[in-house]
């Protein structure tokens, strides 16, 4: 999703809580994922992976000059004919320790073996962030969650939560110079990276 539909998807939803919502938990990640620190780990569930969420996240990164946000993408089934990117396996969370932001997105409740790894890298030190669909168990883990539930969300469901977290994820967090806009920021960054090669794709 570009900066034009993103800034439309936020007038959309002016007067409702999510653009608040989604800049505030986009800031929580990015001062989490610290430069040369233990990375962003990105996991789903097993009928939930977040791949598009990776690549927006990827391309964010690119476009920010923050390339600590570039998630590893953790797979509950992973090929070994599958490219390096996406072969990273639910082990990975195992080396997850202090300096480490792991991400779990779960629109509904994980498998336990999943609950136990994330229970685990938390205690090993890992930051702990979820989008989540309300479950107690998984908001119970996470030092910082964003719930999409269906009861609460005004229409809104996980992908354009993510799509509004990943872009601003990649925002300046500083004060937009007098007489330009955020948005406006965004565009040039955007026109500046038309020419440069394209991210590799997920």
């Amino acid at each position: 999703m570009d900066a034009v539909r993103v800034a439309l998807l936020r007038e959309v939803l002016a007067g409702t809580e999510w653009p608040a919502a989604t800049r505030r938990f986009a800031g929580v990640l990015r001062s989490s994922v610290v430069p040369q620190g233990g990375g962003l780990l990105l996991v789903g569930t097993e009928e939930y992976e977040p791949w598009h969420l990776a690549a927006h996240l990827v391309d964010e990164a690119m476009w920010s000059g923050q390339p600590e946000l570039a998630p590893t993408l953790v797979r509950h089934r992973v090929n070994p004919a599958d490219p390096a990117h996406l072969a990273v396996g639910l082990g990975r969370l195992e080396a997850a320790g202090r300096g480490a932001t792991l991400l779990v997105v779960a629109p509904e409740r994980p498998g336990g073996g999943l609950l136990e790894r994330v229970h685990d890298a938390r205690r090993a030190g890992a930051t702990v962030l979820s989008l989540d669909g309300g479950d107690p168990e998984v908001h119970g883990l996470a030092h910082e969650a964003l719930t999409v539930a269906p009861d609460r969300a005004e229409g809104v469901d996980l992908d354009t939560v993510q799509h509004l977290v990943s872009a601003a994820a990649g925002e300046n967090s500083l004060p937009a110079p007098r007489g330009r806009s955020r948005l406006r920021d965004r565009l040039s960054r955007l026109a500046d990276h038309l020419t440069a090669p394209p991210p590799p794709r997920w």
